[in-house]
């Protein structure tokens, strides 16, 4: 099981607009640059994130920049946005469990409430962190950073 990286990558722009939207235009290219991805996998995460209500996005040359504070935005909204597992969809169940046979006919009776236990339980861990969370971490490593004199974008 793993998580696509569009959900890492949805975190890196709100990261990146937090630290850099006072000096940079967020642009799908200069977020590109910092996430070493395609500027289309970029735009398609922007739409995304745009149409959840989390992100504006000026047309041409304006950029992109949060529609909500910090705070506001959890891991869930986030997860919600820009993967495509509803609820109770995190497990993809194998299509056809044969109905001639006892576990087959039973597998569901027995996985389906566990695997929504797991589900579930992911779920509130991602409601309970925030980008403020993830930007008080970032802030704290790149002061870090600064007092080594890497505090330059390259």
């Amino acid at each position: 099981m793993q998580i696509s990286s569009r959900f890492t990558i949805a975190v890196h722009i709100f990261a990146c607009i937090d630290t850099f939207e006072t000096q940079y235009k967020i642009t799908s290219e200069f977020l590109a640059s910092s996430i070493q991805v395609n500027p289309v996998v970029i735009r398609k995460i922007l739409s995304q994130l745009k149409a959840n209500g989390l992100i504006t996005v000026q047309r041409g040359s304006g950029g992109a920049s949060m529609a909500k504070p910090l705070e506001k935005i959890t891991f869930l909204d986030i997860y919600r946005a820009v993967e495509c597992i509803g609820h109770g969809e995190l497990f993809h169940f194998h299509e056809n469990p044969n109905a001639e046979c006892p576990v087959g006919r039973n597998i569901h009776n027995v996985l389906d409430g566990r695997l929504k236990q797991i589900q579930d339980a992911l779920e509130n861990e991602l409601a309970r962190i925030s980008l403020a969370d993830v930007m008080e971490d970032t802030r704290y490593y790149i002061a870090k950073e600064k007092k080594k004199g890497l505090d330059t974008l390259r």
